[in-house]
């Protein structure tokens, strides 16, 4: 799968690149580092969609995505950033109407493959609805480190640095607030959130 021209500058690293685009806004140094990594965003794409047109689409979205979203943020790992930003690409474009339309299934092909399929896709985004219900119901400070730390994929220096707390506070919020998530998903139910700095 080809992308922008490649220049093949395997001594220049992620970091370098990330710094020329954002000096520079040529898509030539974005388009370089983003080749790097388009075989797993393909992957990654695959694994939801299950349809190689949809995933080739998807790559090519999401490389207009990161144009915009890698001048806002800062990163450390790209591999590691570009692999959630695609996964929650996916999960996003899996929740639209068009992704959500009711469809009549004949009762005799309950059991065929593809509807496994289905019902896979559907209890993943029955869960990403669910998990940004519980989101809500977190405390503040505990919803943004979640969304700073997983979705966003910033390390515990940089949510320091972008909110001026205390190292082991973020970590305590991240902790708890993972905890928090975790029994509200179980519980299938929010919760009411505690104003108490833990």
């Amino acid at each position: 799968m080809s992308f922008l021209k490649n220049n093949d500058n395997t001594s220049i690293t992620d970091i370098e690149l990330i710094h020329q685009y954002k000096r520079t806004g040529d898509l030539q140094h974005l388009g370089e580092l983003y080749q790097r990594y388009m075989e797993l965003v393909y992957g990654v794409c695959l694994k939801y969609f299950r349809d190689p047109e949809e995933a080739k689409d998807a790559v090519m979205q999401l490389f207009e995505e990161l144009a915009v979203k890698l001048k806002k943020h800062e990163v450390e790992n790209f591999r590691g950033w570009l692999h959630r930003v695609a996964k929650n690409h996916c999960l996003m474009k899996l929740r639209s109407p068009r992704n959500l339309k009711t469809i009549d299934i004949d009762p005799s092909l309950v059991q065929n493959e593809d509807n496994v399929h289905l019902n896979g896709a559907l209890e993943k985004e029955e869960n990403f609805v669910k998990m940004e219900k519980c989101l809500d119901s977190l405390t503040t400070e505990q919803q943004q480190m979640i969304r700073l730390f997983y979705l966003e994929g910033k390390c515990y220096n940089d949510i320091v640095q972008e909110t001026g707390l205390a190292w082991n506070h973020v970590r305590s919020h991240i902790q708890n607030g993972r905890r928090n998530l975790k029994i509200c998903m179980e519980a299938g139910e929010t919760l009411t959130p505690t104003k108490k700095n833990v």
